[in-house]
C-alpha cells in the first residue's frame, strides 16, 4: 500500500495551505517590526500597563466566574429538567452574538440606568470606565468556553462511579469534589484556558463599555486609528509574545499529571 498516495499528497496540500494562512501574516508582522521600535515599545510603561491589566483582569474574571460555572456545567451534564436545550442554547448566544452588539447589551445592563448598574451605583461604583466593566465584558463572552468544555468533561466521567459512591453513604459534595471534579480536571482547565484566552483577545464588547482604562486590544485600536500601522505593530507583536509565554505556561500546567493519577498508573505497573 502507498502510503504517499495521491489522497495523502491532497490532504498534506490542504493542511500547508491552511497552516501557512494562520501563520504568514503573524511571521509578516514580526518581520516587519524593528528590533529598534518594538524594545522602544516594551519599555513604554502605557504598553506595559496595558498588557498587564489585560492579563490580571482576565485571568480573575475567568477565575471568579469558575466558581459558579463549574458546578453548572456538572448540572448540564448530569441533570435533565425543563427547557434545558434553551438553556444550553442561551449559554451558547454571546459567542454567536456580533461583538459589539454583546457590548451594547451589556452597557444596558450595567450603567448607571441598568439593573445591575443602580445597585453598583448604590454602593459607590461606576461600573462603566473600570476594571470591573471590563471583567464583565470579558466574561460575558467567554463564558460559554469554559461551561460547554467543563460540561463535556463531566459528561466523559463515567455515572457508574458516581453512583457507586452513592450506594456507599457519600454526600452529593463529596461525590462531587472527589470522584466528578478530578476525572473531569483536564477538560475544566482547557475550557479555563480558552476562556481566559477569549477574554484577553476580547475588543468589541470592552471598547463600548470602558475605552480607558485602556486593556490591550483597546490600545492597539487607538495606536492604529491615531497613528497608523507602523506605530500599532509593536504593540500588537509584544502582546502576541506576552499571551503565547501566559499560554504555554497554563497549558504546561494543565498537561502535569495530578497526583492522584500518577499513583494509580504506577500501581497498575
Amino acid at each position: 500500500m502507498n502510503r504517499y498516495g495521491p489522497f495523502n499528497w491532497i490532504l498534506l496540500i490542504l493542511s500547508s495551505l491552511v497552516l501557512i494562512f494562520l501563520v504568514a501574516p503573524l511571521v509578516g508582522m514580526f518581520i516587519d517590526t524593528s528590533s529598534s521600535d518594538f524594545f522602544e515599545t516594551a519599555e513604554d510603561p502605557e504598553v506595559q500597563a496595558s498588557i498587564w491589566l489585560t492579563v490580571w483582569i482576565a485571568f480573575i474574571s475567568t477565575l471568579i466566574c469558575a466558581v459558579a460555572a463549574v458546578p453548572f456545567a456538572w448540572i448540564l451534564a448530569r441533570k435533565s429538567f425543563p427547557l434545558k436545550s434553551i438553556v444550553q442554547g442561551i449559554i451558547d448566544l454571546p459567542v454567536v452574538l456580533p461583538h459589539t452588539a454583546a457590548g451594547l447589551a451589556l452597557l444596558g445592563f450595567i450603567s448607571r440606568d441598568g439593573a445591575l448598574g443602580k445597585i453598583a451605583s448604590a454602593a459607590g461604583l461606576n461600573l462603566v470606565n473600570n476594571p470591573a466593566g471590563i471583567a464583565l465584558a470579558m466574561a460575558f463572552v467567554s463564558l460559554p468556553f469554559l461551561i460547554n468544555s467543563a460540561r463535556d468533561g463531566f459528561a466523559a466521567v463515567p455515572e457508574r462511579l458516581e453512583k457507586a459512591a452513592l450506594n456507599l453513604g457519600a454526600s452529593w459534595s463529596r461525590v462531587f469534589f472527589t470522584i466528578s471534579l478530578p476525572l473531569a480536571w483536564r477538560s475544566i482547565v482547557s475550557g479555563f484556558v480558552m476562556m481566559f484566552a477569549r477574554g484577553m483577545s476580547e475588543f468589541g464588547a470592552v471598547v463600548i463599555i470602558a475605552y480607558h482604562p485602556m486593556i490591550a486590544p483597546v490600545l492597539i485600536f487607538d495606536r492604529f486609528s491615531s497613528f497608523g500601522l507602523n506605530y500599532a505593530r509593536p504593540a500588537a507583536v509584544l502582546f502576541i509574545i506576552v499571551a503565547l509565554a501566559v499560554f504555554t505556561l497554563l497549558r504546561l500546567l494543565s498537561e502535569r499529571k495530578p497526583a492522584y493519577v500518577v499513583r494509580e498508573e504506577n500501581a497498575e505497573a
